[in-house]
């Protein structure tokens, strides 16, 4: 997408990139302050600006500015769609969907957790927590371990489902010691 430097005020609701960062302008306020004595020559009045994260790390934060003294601010123009000119690989393809389901999880509500509802056991609260530990992370890597009977199986098999129910895992492999392969 083409910037533009930032000369112009932005709209509600435009993209915008300040500090590096990508934003949508949820409002903006004109100063009521008269116009500054020292400028003179600039008699045009300021404005905030209030922006919300996009970014995958920051979603939803807010940030205010003053839009015609931050530096480096841009107004990102939308453009049109590309013209298809072929076909991908289906490699590329799959992977590409792949990354559309993982980014479609960024943003979906941790606090709404599948898993727990869709298995026939009772569940203690406890062994929720590697369940929203695991899809906290970019990349699940967990390490369960605690005292004897308190579920490390049950809270192993609620991250897989959690996960493979978002998209985020195909296939699993469990290594176990060959005495436990039956349980």
């Amino acid at each position: 997408m083409p910037a533009v430097t930032g000369t112009s005020l932005p709209a509600q609701g435009q993209l915008v990139e300040v500090r590096q960062r990508r934003y949508i302008v949820s409002e903006v306020r004109q100063s009521s302050l008269p116009p500054d004595p020292l400028r003179p020559h600039d008699p045009t009045p300021q404005h905030c600006v209030t922006l919300s994260s996009v970014e995958d790390d920051a979603l939803g934060e807010e940030l205010q500015v003053i839009w015609e003294i931050e530096p480096g601010n841009l107004l990102v123009e939308g453009s049109a769609l590309p013209q298809p000119t072929g076909f991908d690989d289906p490699r590329r393809f799959d992977a590409f969907m792949d990354a559309v389901r993982w980014g479609a999880i960024a943003s979906a509500d941790v606090r709404a957790l599948q898993a727990p509802f869709r298995s026939g056991i009772a569940i203690e609260d406890y062994q929720l927590d590697p369940v929203v530990r695991a899809i906290q992370m970019p990349r699940a890597n967990l390490l369960i371990a605690d005292d004897v009977g308190l579920g490390k199986t049950i809270e192993a098999d609620l991250v897989i489902q959690e996960l493979i129910l978002r998209h985020r895992a195909r296939s699993v492999l469990i290594v176990c010691p060959s005495a436990l392969q039956i349980q």
